[in-house]
């Protein structure tokens, strides 16, 4: 399948996770301040970043499917890394406020209705499940598709522990297990957006893609005939599943150029997914040149 065609379906399978993910956190409102639950309140908040979440992956990949010009030579592939920085930093906002209500409640525990609130999480838990269920597989699909899989998980986790919360005080009366579930609901979502945003950075920062080593790709480089040496070497994600590279290649100078560059070419696509490389042919006489220059 194309990446184009790629690309219509993640959108489909979004759009239908906003919808659900929304009407979720309709419901799960409503719930909360129906039965006076933090947990439900606190699942909504999360819910409702999820909202913008996956609306703005949505107009991400929208926008990154916009073809190149003159101005933009890659497009607009990189607002898809930029939703996925703000996603996280939203997420990490809601846990941290959630995690501070939590402690709140923990203090002065209020009333709540525990019957009502676990009707109100069931539905939410089945509304989440459903949206993952459409976005399975994703979290290998990309930044913004792993940021959008990453939302619903936490979001059908959370249901869990809310439904979990419910049925506790619908049974023992227990009020403080609302507040200890919404605790672990902030907790949930720390360390999963923690990876999401340095991975993130790390596609904006230009770094090397996360378990390549640039050794074994000049390694890999250097056996193809008529090479000598390989210099300026850069691997980088312009978004998702889209590497780039460049390197200066020192060849011999009888070497020949349209054969060498056909084998490192198909060196870097196949062994290292590059499909996009920009490589510069040396002779051994431009060496010295290039050594001062770079000096």
């Amino acid at each position: 399948m194309s990446y184009a065609a790629q690309a219509a379906l993640r959108r489909q399978r979004l759009t239908w996770v906003f919808v659900i993910t929304l009407g979720v956190f309709v419901v799960q409102v409503i719930g909360g301040i129906a039965a006076n639950s933090l947990a439900l309140v606190a699942d909504a908040g999360h819910v409702l970043a999820d909202v913008g979440g996956v609306g703005l992956a949505l107009a991400a990949m929208w926008i990154a499917a916009r073809p190149p010009s003159d101005k933009r030579t890659f497009g607009y592939y990189r607002a898809e890394i930029l939703a996925a920085v703000i996603n996280a930093v939203v997420l990490m906002g809601i846990a941290l406020f959630v995690l501070y209500e939590a402690w709140q409640r923990l203090v002065n525990p209020p009333e709540l209705a525990g019957g009502l609130m676990l009707g109100f999480a069931l539905v939410g838990l089945v509304g989440n499940g459903v949206s993952l269920y459409l976005l399975r597989g994703a979290d290998k699909q990309g930044l913004n598709m792993r940021a959008a899989y990453l939302e619903v998980l936490t979001d059908l986790l959370g249901s869990v522990l809310v439904v979990i919360a419910a049925a506790t005080i619908a049974a023992t009366g227990v009020t403080a297990v609302d507040a200890v579930a919404s605790a672990l609901i902030g907790l949930l979502i720390l360390p999963r957006t923690w990876s999401l945003l340095s991975e993130a950075v790390g596609v904006l920062l230009e770094a090397t893609p996360k378990g390549m080593k640039l050794a074994e790709v000049r390694d890999h480089l250097m056996r193809a005939e008529g090479v000598v040496d390989i210099h300026d070497l850069h691997v980088w994600t312009i978004t998702s599943g889209m590497l780039v590279a460049s390197a200066h290649v020192v060849v011999h100078n009888d070497a020949k150029p349209a054969s060498v560059l056909a084998e490192l070419n198909e060196c870097l696509a196949t062994d290292f997914d590059v499909e996009h490389s920009t490589l510069q042919l040396e002779t051994e006489d431009r060496r010295r040149y290039e050594e001062a220059h770079h000096a």
